[in-house]
């Protein structure tokens, strides 16, 4: 089953964009994922199969980029 994670960020233009691609990449259990720029938070979306929230947190926090889980409820 795939999970939607989504984060507030501090990513602000395509170089941070990049930046974090790459990251998110090297993680296989990472299916798809994309930032809204346009929003306050700066969202980045992810959807992964298992992937717990802190994984994603951790691996983008350092290399400097701040990464905060938001939950939700449906």
């Amino acid at each position: 089953m795939e999970d939607v994670l989504i984060f507030k960020t501090n990513v602000e233009c395509e170089s941070d964009v990049k930046r974090a691609s790459a990251l998110l990449k090297s993680t296989n259990q990472i299916t798809q994922w994309n930032f809204d720029l346009c929003d306050c938070d700066k969202i980045l979306r992810v959807v992964s199969s298992g992937l717990r929230p802190q994984v994603i947190e951790n691996l983008l926090k350092a290399e400097g980029i701040y990464c905060e889980n938001l939950t939700y409820e449906l």
